[in-house]
Parts: C-alpha cells; structure tokens; sequence
C-alpha cells in the first residue's frame, strides 16, 4: 500500500505534490498541538521531561545544521590560507 501511495505521489505535478506535502504537515502539525486540549496532564514530571526532550531536540538542529557546516567552512578556508572563523 505504501509503495501505491509513493508511486502515485511521484507522478504528480511538482504543484500538487508541494500542495499535498503542505497539507499533510499542516494537518500532523494541528493535530499535535491540538492534543493540548484533549489531554489535561498536570503531572510535572511529564512537563519537565518534555522540555528536556525539547531542548535536546533544538540544541541538537542548531549543531548540526549551523555549527557543523559552519566548522566545516572554516576548515575549508583555513586550507586555503584564510583565516575566518564562523561566529
């Protein structure tokens, strides 16, 4: 069923297929958030272990997406004889 889905997905227009993907996150995204309001959990230590994972989440996207390549640039540069430094 999968393999039906990708085939069909794939022979669609480039539009279509960027309408769809926007839809498809749209619709997982409000329905994540709107779990807010059908679960009343109070209980703290589910809070602080779900900003903890949060936190995890966001420090490991700004390494590996800033950080990363930005070190990988400097390397790069500093092989030229240049002497940046990402800040």
């Amino acid at each position: 069923m999968i393999e039906t889905i990708k085939f069909w997905f794939i022979d669609q227009h480039p539009v279509i297929q960027a309408l769809i993907a926007g839809l498809f996150t749209w619709i997982v995204t409000a329905i994540g958030s709107g779990l807010v309001f059908f679960i009343n959990s109070s209980n703290r230590k589910v809070l602080e272990i779900s900003l903890g994972f949060t936190g995890g989440v966001m420090i490991a996207a700004s390494f590996w997406s800033l950080l990363a390549p930005s070190i990988e640039y400097a390397e790069m540069q500093n092989e030229l004889g240049l002497s940046e430094m990402p800040s």
